[in-house]
Order: structure tokens, then C-alpha cells, then sequence
């Protein structure tokens, strides 16, 4: 079987045909041999414009130029066709063809940039580029023209439950505004803003629009007003579920300032450093600790420390996660609190205080049905900062947000993008 053959069977290109076939050895200077296919007009079709796309008289021929195909047999592969040239009376000017196989003055195939793209979502990006022989560049356009390409073709419907999350993307307090899809079967990235304000999350309704919004039926968010006052406005009739995630991590913080407040007191007062390396005794679940750390912290529940008491109190909120109902949630809150403020531990009772104005945001959560949990925002969160590391060291916005919409989005691909892979 010819390689044409295969070609025609594969990648077929509608108003041309394949000619020869050669092999170019590598030059003098290096490089690596590479497959040339020559691509010719089928006999009695007329160019198309590259403007409005209709087929016009030709004009005149460019240089042949070369097209950068899929890799072939370990080989590059390249198409060599000189461009025609459109004497268009719908445009009125001469313009350079519309060519099946690629878009404008592209130098890669359609082909081989829906398989670079769909590389890019298992490897990093320098990686696929050394893996198949290309530049970083024409990876990161790869990228971007599959992003754009699904981005517009994505779908918005039936979409009922939202989170709301933000990620840290550069140093120096930068983060990114994440809106993800929580619904069951379809969880995805739906929109990325840039920073953490007001705006950001209110041009995210503008995209999502005032009807959708309106069909909102919860929202998984953290305790931050601005976020909080947004979805109040712009989604009122949504259930805002507080994410427990950032509850246990202000008790974690909260535990943390109690020991190493104490642990400073002891060593003032000569005392012996019993919480020298607690740190993470205390701040893992007791399920979660290795056999030689179970004995340390028994050791360390026996000494009466304003420690202790904050870990068990941290301890006991786990339960409130177990209960079956919001009244019985509701009834668990009031109990935790008034112990928290009765422990005399300023760090606690924060927290205690933060339960309490949250309460009903936090009841939201047994109201649903217990089914949005911070399980979803944080795998999703999760995912979001593999995307990122694997895009480790750009500096532009636009490189991170088509790094996090190209492998979380979920979005459509060409049926280009299964042919090779």
C-alpha cells in the first residue's frame, strides 16, 4: 500500500489531490530527514478567497511554502504547495487562497496542531515540543487555537450548581478567579478571571449571562464578603453552600497560633519543649497519621496545654459533617460554639464567631442534600495547580488561562484530534 493511499484514507482535502512523494535527506548542517508531499489543485476547481471564502478567477501562484504535517513513520512531514492567488469581485482585491488544511498564514497543518494540543493535555508543554520535534511557540498556538476553536462551540446548558474558587498564580498575593461546573456527571472549568475582586467575579454573570444565572440552584463558595455579596446579587435564588474545606483550614491556622504561642511560653518559662515537632501531629486527622506518630500524640493528649484543648475542639467539629439533618447541624454549631468561647482561646473563639455569622451558609450544605461537598471545589482546585505547575515558569496571564481552560474545560475537539493519537 502507497503512502499516498494512506494519506487519501486518513486526511483527505476536498478541491486537491496528493502528488509526489519524496524523501529529503538531512543536510550538511544537521537536521533530521523528512518527508515531503506534494499537494496540487484538483483539475477544474477554483481557488477560494480567503476572505468571504467564495471561488473566484485565479490571479497568479507565490512560492511553494511548506506546511508542517503530522509526523509520519518517525519521520517530519511536510506539505509543499504553491498558494494561488484570488481575483475577487466580492472582495474587490487580490487575496491569497483558503486552503482545507490550514488557517491563514499558519506554517503547521490543522492536523498537526489538534495532535499537538491533544499531547499538551498529558504532557507539559516543552515536553510535547521535544517529544514530536517542534518549537514551543507552535505548541502554545496549538493550544490556543484548540481553546479558542472549543470556547466557542462550548455548551452553557442545564448548568444548576456553580462553584467559586480562587487560585494563587504568581507570587506576590496574584490570584486567579475560578468558576467551576459542580453539576452530577459534568464537573469542568467553566470561566477563569483575572485577580480577586468585585469585578472579576461580576464580569463572570456578565459572560454567564442574566437567564442562566437565573437557573442556578446552589453556589459552592468560600466566606470572603466580596464573593458572598456578588452571588448574593447576582444569583439570590441559588442556595450558597459554604465550602467546608476553608472552615477546617481556619481551625487548622487557628490550632497552629495556639501551639506556636505556647510552644514560645514554655521556652520562656525553661518549661520542657513538649510541642517541638507537633506541629503536624496536630494538624492531620487522627486517621490520617502514621503508626510511630499515634504514640506522640497519645503522649501529648495526657499534658494539660491550651493545645490539646484546641486540637480536640478541632477533633470534634469533624462530627458536625456526620450529622444527618440541618436541625441537628443547627443544634451541633451552638454546642461546638459555646465550648469554643469557653476555652478562653482567642484563636478559637475567632472561629467560633466566624460559625456563627456563617451559620446559615453553612446549613445550606445539609439543606442540599449533603451533595456539594469541598470535595468537588477542591478537586477541581486540585487539577487547576497540576495545570499550573506543568506550565511552570510563564509569565503571561493569556499562557496560564489557556493552560487551566485547555485541561479543565472539557471543551469540544475537532474529529481532527482522534485520528492520530
Amino acid at each position: 500500500m502507497q503512502l499516498k493511499t494512506l494519506l487519501n484514507r486518513v486526511y483527505k482535502l476536498p478541491g486537491f489531490v496528493y502528488g509526489k512523494i519524496r524523501l529529503v535527506p538531512a543536510g550538511k548542517r544537521g537536521g533530521r530527514d523528512r518527508l515531503e508531499v506534494e499537494v496540487r489543485p484538483r483539475a477544474g476547481t477554483k481557488a477560494r478567497c480567503s476572505g468571504c471564502g467564495k471561488p473566484g478567477p485565479g490571479y497568479d501562484r507565490l512560492r511553494p511554502r511548506r506546511f508542517q504535517f503530522v509526523p509520519l513513520l518517525g519521520l517530519a512531514c511536510y506539505f509543499v504547495y504553491a498558494m494561488r492567488r484570488v481575483n475577487c469581485a466580492h472582495c474587490g482585491k487580490v487575496k491569497v487562497e483558503r486552503v482545507p488544511w490550514a488557517e491563514g498564514k499558519r506554517q503547521s497543518t490543522r492536523a498537526l496542531d489538534w495532535f499537538l494540543a491533544s499531547w499538551a493535555k498529558h504532557l507539559s508543554w516543552q515536553e510535547t515540543a521535544n517529544a514530536f520535534a517542534v518549537s514551543w511557540d507552535r505548541v502554545y498556538r496549538a493550544v490556543g487555537m484548540a481553546v479558542a476553536w472549543g470556547r466557542e462551540r462550548v455548551s452553557l446548558e442545564g448548568i444548576t450548581s456553580i462553584g467559586v474558587d480562587e487560585i494563587a498564580w504568581q507570587s506576590g498575593h496574584k490570584y486567579l478567579t475560578l468558576v467551576y461546573q459542580l453539576d452530577a456527571g459534568r464537573r469542568r472549568l467553566l470561566w477563569v478571571g483575572k485577580q480577586r475582586k468585585i469585578t472579576t467575579l461580576e464580569s463572570f454573570f456578565t459572560w454567564f449571562g442574566e437567564q442562566r444565572a437565573a437557573q442556578l440552584q446552589v453556589v459552592c463558595s468560600d466566606m470572603w464578603r466580596a464573593y458572598l455579596r456578588v452571588i448574593r446579587e447576582q444569583a439570590g435564588q441559588a442556595r450558597n453552600v459554604l465550602d467546608r474545606l476553608h472552615i477546617m483550614q481556619k481551625l487548622s491556622k487557628a490550632i497552629d497560633a495556639v501551639r506556636a504561642a505556647e510552644a514560645k511560653q514554655l521556652k520562656a518559662e525553661g518549661n520542657k519543649p513538649v510541642l517541638k515537632h507537633s506541629r503536624w501531629l496536630l494538624l492531620r486527622r487522627r486517621d490520617g497519621l502514621r503508626e510511630d506518630q499515634e504514640p506522640k500524640l497519645a503522649d501529648l493528649l495526657k499534658l494539660n496545654l491550651r493545645t490539646v484543648r484546641a486540637y480536640l475542639l478541632k477533633e470534634d467539629l469533624h462530627f458536625l459533617w456526620a450529622c444527618r439533618s440541618p436541625t441537628q447541624a443547627n443544634k451541633f454549631i451552638k454546642r461546638w460554639c459555646r465550648r469554643a468561647m469557653r476555652s478562653r482561646i482567642q484563636p478559637m473563639q475567632k472561629v467560633a464567631r466566624m460559625l456563627r455569622n456563617h451559620r446559615p451558609l453553612v446549613l445550606n450544605w445539609f439543606r442540599t442534600g449533603r451533595a456539594f461537598s469541598s470535595g468537588a471545589v477542591e478537586g477541581m482546585h486540585n487539577k487547576a495547580k497540576v495545570a499550573l505547575r506543568k506550565a511552570y515558569g510563564f509569565k503571561s496571564y493569556k499562557a496560564y488561562e489557556l493552560a487551566l481552560y485547555h485541561t479543565l474545560g472539557d471543551l469540544p475537539e475537532h474529529d481532527l484530534a482522534h485520528r492520530f493519537c
